[in-house]
């Protein structure tokens, strides 16, 4: 009997759509706001992984399939959002009845002013929550097109392709990685709140 789709799960979603579901989700975290909550990262990483597993394993993807897609949707999202935002930003953005959405604009709008565009447009990807709300901000506080274009478009290849990558340099170094899934997919997403914690960390001082 086959197990019901868990959207949150990244191995439910790789064994129930493989790289499309790469892509899908990609373009709904980065370019949809509605898409805050799923897993860009642990995503990435388990394809990657699942590119490494054996022909014969419940799941195996294709490397080039992951990275095609994941680019695709990496960079169609963000310029999805950025639109989005130049045209009807605002009326998304200031929501105070969902403060989740709230703070991350805080976030994002924090990381703007220190870093600048080009920076905050890359380091943003690899930050939960602020890779989905800052290309929306972009596209409202009117970030030219071409400056956003060309950096969100680094970082989108940065991280879609080298979280990919790391995930299947991973798979190729352990024996029959797909059995350790669940652990590796745990610390994955350790690992990716980090940036969260730190930056928590640094609002209380």
């Amino acid at each position: 009997m086959t197990s019901a789709l868990n959207p949150l799960d990244a191995q439910s979603l790789l064994s129930s759509f493989g790289a499309i579901g790469v892509f899908v989700v990609l373009f709904a975290e980065t370019g949809l706001l509605i898409g805050f909550f799923l897993p860009g990262d642990s995503l990435l990483f388990t394809a990657g992984l699942l590119c490494t597993a054996s022909s014969t394993s419940s799941v195996h993807l294709s490397l080039p399939a992951v990275l095609v897609a994941a680019a695709a949707g990496a960079l169609l999202g963000a310029q999805t959002g950025y639109v989005i935002g130049r045209t009807a930003g605002e009326a998304l953005l200031d929501r105070p009845d969902r403060p989740r959405l709230q703070h991350a604009v805080a976030r994002a709008r924090t990381t703007l002013d220190r870093y600048g565009v080009a920076k905050a447009v890359v380091l943003a990807r690899f930050i939960p929550l602020v890779r989905t709300v800052l290309n929306p901000l972009a596209g409202t506080v009117r970030v030219p097109v071409g400056v956003f274009t060309l950096w969100q478009a680094v970082g989108g290849l940065l991280w879609s392709c080298g979280v990919t990558l790391a995930g299947y340099e991973l798979g190729s170094r352990i024996p029959s990685i797909d059995r350790y899934l669940l652990p590796v997919i745990g610390l994955i997403i350790a690992v990716s709140l980090i940036p969260v914690a730190l930056e928590a960390r640094r609002a209380r001082r």
